[in-house]
């Protein structure tokens, strides 16, 4: 798909993603995508879903815009989250 994540981090359950994108696509679009590439990848590198849950996603998500804030503020933000384990 023609979008760019430029920044990315988490915590224990959840991720921060910063992303640019057209406005043909929508956020739906994008998240199916990212959890389903993701989920793909993770099983492929040989890991399995967490003990105890159906798939390695929720279906669910949140999304907020940033308006004008700074990109580099928005970056940074993401960077000070913790590490996804």
């Amino acid at each position: 798909m023609d979008f760019q994540i430029l920044e990315f981090n988490g915590e224990v359950d959840h991720i921060h993603t910063l992303i640019e994108y057209p406005p043909k696509f929508s956020v739906s679009q994008m998240v199916n995508a990212l959890k389903g590439v993701s989920s793909r990848r993770y099983g492929q590198s040989g890991y399995r879903k967490p003990l105890g849950k159906d798939a390695l996603w929720s279906p669910s998500y949140f999304v907020s815009s940033v308006g004008g804030a700074p990109i580099e503020v928005l970056k940074q933000y993401i960077r000070e989250q913790e590490k996804p384990s």
